[in-house]
C-alpha cells in the first residue's frame, strides 16, 4: 500500500509539473508578466524583478509536490474524521490513495486552459488567464466588475470540483461496501465542511487586503 501511494503521488506530482510548465510555454506566461511589469516599473528594475521572478519559479517547481502533499495529507484527515462520524473505518493510508486517485481530475483544468487560450481565446491578457477557471461559475458572470472577494468563491464552483466529490464519493463508498450515496455523506459532511471554511477565510482575507 504505501509503495502504491509513492507511486501514485509521484505520478500526480510530475504530470502536475509537467503540464504547469506546458501552461506557461504554451500561453508564454513569463511574456505576459513582463508587459505588465514594463507599465509600472523601469527596465532596471523590471530586470531585477524578472531575475526574481525567475528564482521564485524554480522554487515553485520544487516546493508543487510538497503542497500536494500536504493538501492529500489533509484532505484524507478530513475524510477520515467525517468516516469515524459515521461510524465507518476506512484506514489512512487507502484514504490517502482514494484521494490522490481523485486529485488527478484537477489536472484537466491545465490541459482545458491550455486548449482554450491556444484554440478559442488567442488574444488575452494576463488577468485573463489568472481569472480563467474552466466549466466554473465565474466564467459565466466573468470577472469584470466582480469584486474581488468574490472572484475565488465563483472559481470554486466548477464541474470539476463537482466530479471530484463524486470520485471520492464512489471510491469510499466502495470502500466501505456501502452506496455511492453514502459515500456523498461522507464527503460532504466532511471535505465538504473544510472547503466552506476554506472559501470562507478566503473571501475574508481577501476583503480585508483589498
Amino acid at each position: 500500500m504505501i509503495k502504491k501511494n509513492i507511486l501514485l503521488f509521484l505520478i500526480l506530482s510530475i504530470l502536475t509539473l509537467f503540464l504547469s510548465f506546458l501552461l506557461k510555454y504554451f500561453l508564454e506566461i513569463n511574456e505576459l508578466i513582463s508587459i505588465s511589469l514594463a507599465e509600472q516599473f523601469s527596465k532596471e528594475q523590471l530586470q531585477e524583478v524578472t531575475s526574481y521572478n525567475n528564482k521564485a519559479e524554480k522554487l515553485i517547481y520544487i516546493f508543487t509536490p510538497l503542497f500536494l502533499f500536504v493538501k492529500v495529507s489533509i484532505i484524507a484527515a478530513i475524510i477520515d474524521a467525517g468516516c469515524f462520524f459515521f461510524g465507518k473505518e476506512i484506514k489512512y493510508k487507502k484514504l490517502f490513495t482514494i484521494v490522490v486517485k481523485a486529485e488527478f481530475i484537477f489536472l484537466l483544468v491545465i490541459v482545458f486552459k491550455i486548449v482554450w487560450f491556444c484554440f478559442f481565446q488567442i488574444n488575452y491578457t494576463l488577468q485573463d488567464l489568472q481569472y480563467f477557471y474552466p466549466l466554473s461559475a465565474l466564467n459565466i458572470v466573468g470577472y469584470q466588475g466582480l469584486e474581488s472577494w468574490f472572484i475565488y468563491p465563483f472559481q470554486v464552483l466548477n464541474l470539476f470540483e463537482v466530479a471530484y466529490w463524486f470520485i471520492l464519493a464512489y471510491l469510499i463508498g466502495k470502500e466501505i461496501n456501502d452506496t455511492t450515496d453514502k459515500g456523498f455523506l461522507i464527503v460532504a459532511s466532511s471535505y465538504g465542511v473544510g472547503l466552506l471554511i476554506w472559501v470562507v477565510g478566503a473571501m475574508f482575507l481577501t476583503l480585508n487586503m483589498s
